[in-house]
Parts: structure tokens; sequence; C-alpha cells
């Protein structure tokens, strides 16, 4: 196990988390982009962040919907963007959740990422509750029926137009989520209701800045969780944690599943 990041103040506080985590679960854990950057895909909002180096725009909802020139750019680069993940692959952050799950600890990760990288790391489906959509899928915004991007990759060198969606016709959009377009209410309401029940709230690699989904630690908190937030950097509630710690997420967690698995 790599502990090269990790001070013995490190080390003694997630001795501590251990402790905690095994007096209070069950454990949710919520991971954002910060989580994923050991794989090779960088942040968002970090230091060397997609928006904060301006080396990546996002687009809004209504610009996608609104122009069909936008869509099929969109569908023109997607082969592109589907090589790009097809070589990012789990790190150990992602297997040591994976290890806390199948010990039967840790009851669910919420995650804002799109990168099915907990999926491909063994978590199982429905442990997993992404709040922002995953890059693997595409849904129709009209019938909202969700198709896997493999289903499509053909038709892009020939396509003049965007493809409608083969149940309704509708407008076909990726599977995550735009700015300005509405959250996944299904995916919100399950994760509100795990983080009302959460004995311990494990953030990882999230600034929460991001609502409503960050609003998922605060109201675990609320419900008398405790709050433990592992991210490289401020986040919203560092005011509000009972344990913070500015550490790489992959060694922390591997620490944190090795300390858990010997006392279980």
């Amino acid at each position: 196990m790599d502990n090269v990041s990790l001070t013995p103040e490190h080390m003694q506080a997630l001795d501590t988390l251990a402790t905690v985590i095994r007096e209070r679960e069950p454990l949710i854990a919520f991971t954002g982009a910060g989580i994923s950057t050991e794989s090779g895909i960088p942040d968002y909002r970090g230091p060397s962040g997609l928006w904060t180096t301006g080396s990546a725009t996002p687009f809004t909802y209504d610009e996608f919907m609104s122009s069909v020139d936008h869509q099929l750019d969109w569908w023109r680069a997607l082969p592109e963007r589907m090589a790009q993940h097809v070589e990012r692959f789990p790190n150990a952050g992602h297997r040591a959740l994976v290890r806390m799950e199948q010990a039967g600890i840790l009851a669910a990760t919420i995650t804002q990422n799109i990168d099915g990288l907990h999926q491909d790391a063994g978590a199982s489906d429905d442990h997993v509750i992404e709040l922002h959509g995953n890059t693997r899928t595409i849904r129709c915004t009209s019938c909202g029926r969700v198709y896997p991007v493999r289903d499509f990759v053909e038709l892009i060198p020939s396509l003049a137009a965007p493809p409608p969606c083969p149940m309704c016709g509708g407008i076909l959009k990726s599977g995550t989520i735009a700015f300005g377009q509405p959250m996944p209410q299904r995916e919100l309401h399950i994760a509100f209701a795990a983080a009302r029940e959460a004995g311990v709230m494990l953030v990882v690699g999230s600034t929460l800045l991001v609502n409503p989904a960050a609003r998922v630690p605060a109201i675990a908190q609320e419900h008398g969780a405790y709050l433990a937030i592992l991210n490289m950097g401020e986040t919203a509630l560092d005011g509000d944690a009972d344990l913070l710690l500015d550490v790489p997420a992959g060694p922390a967690l591997t620490y944190l599943a090795v300390q858990l698995a010997s006392n279980t």
C-alpha cells in the first residue's frame, strides 16, 4: 500500500475515522471529480481544473436544445470523447470504496461524477447513485428513454443531422446533466433519503459548490451524521466538518479500507 502522501497525523486521523465508522454505521460516501484525478481525469474547479484554466467551456441545456448546429457538433465529437474515456481506469480510491462495500461497511456511493469508474472498479450498480448522469449513455429529452452510447457510434461518420430518438423522435442528448437541466428526481430522492439515514457521511474529492447535489452531505449532518471530508483544497462545508483532511483520495481511502478490514 502506498502511504507516501500520508503523514503520521493523517494516519492518526484516519484511524479515528475508522473507529467512528465502526461505531456509527451506515457509512455513505459522496464523491466528486477529485477522486478521479488520480485516473488522469481533470477536475473542474481545482487549481488545474478544466473550468479554472479555461480549457473547457460547459454548454447549457438551453443552448443545446435550441441549436441543431450545437447538437450536431456534439455528436460529431462523440467518438473522440469516447476514446478518451476508454483510456481511463479506476484508481486506488475507487477500489478502496469497493472493498468497503464488499465488506458490508459502505452502504452507498453517491457521486457527482459521470465517468463510471466506480462501477468499473467493481461497485454494484444498485450501490452507486449518479446525480449528474453518465457519459456512457444517451437520453431522450422527451420520453426519457436511455440508450448505450455504443448503439450510435456507427451512425456518427455519416451524420447530416442529429439522430432522433428511435422510440418517440425526440431530441437525444448525453446522459449527463448540463447546466440549466433539471436534476434526475429519482436519483436525487434516493440520495437525500440515504443521507438522512447515514451514520457517517464521507465526502471525497468534491468542493461541494454544485447544488442541489452538494446538499446531500449537509442533509446527512443535519440528521445527526458524522461529516468527514477528504479533499485537496477547500470545500463549502469545511467549517462544519467533524473531520477535515487535505489528502489525496487514493492513499487515504486505501489506508482507511485496510484499517476497517482489520477490525471487522
